[in-house]
């Protein structure tokens, strides 16, 4: 682009543009939460659609399961401690049907888990709670340059 151009558009609106070209780890994505607390599902749904993902909300195993059997996410966070159906069981269950699927756990329970060998291999990443914003949107950016 000829510098008469740039002069005439702005080039703090082309510094601008250019920032926001879609890179991997920027870009939007589909993503399954998969919490049974509907103030969680609601907090991470705010906070990843600020980054303009697609989010779905599944509120039990089953209901993830059912999801992911109806279409494919780019990625899914899963809580750990739920009634019924654990996470890792849950994480489990999802990379026995698709082992590329990215998946990131949010606990309480790292500490735990860990001491007790219970850390779960089939999750990507693991989040410890309670999150910021920032942690997650950066575990995204993060699971998004693997993926």
């Amino acid at each position: 682009m000829g510098a008469a151009r740039k002069e005439l558009i702005g080039a703090s609106f082309l510094d601008n543009l250019c920032a926001q070209v879609a890179t991997p780890e920027n870009m939007p994505r589909r993503i399954l939460v998969v919490d049974d607390d509907s103030l969680v599902c609601d907090s991470i749904r705010r906070i990843l659609e600020m980054d303009q993902h697609q989010v779905e909300i599944a509120t039990s195993g089953h209901d993830a399961l059912a999801a992911i059997q109806q279409g494919m996410f780019d990625l899914v966070i899963v809580d750990y401690e739920m009634p019924g159906t654990k996470g890792d069981a849950i994480a489990a269950s999802i990379k026995a049907k698709a082992p590329q699927q990215p998946v990131i756990m949010i606990t309480g329970h790292t500490e735990a888990l860990r001491l007790a060998g219970n850390f779960p291999l089939t999750v990507d990443l693991v989040i410890n709670k309670p999150f910021d914003m920032q942690e997650l949107r950066e575990a995204v950016r993060k699971i998004g340059t693997k993926a």
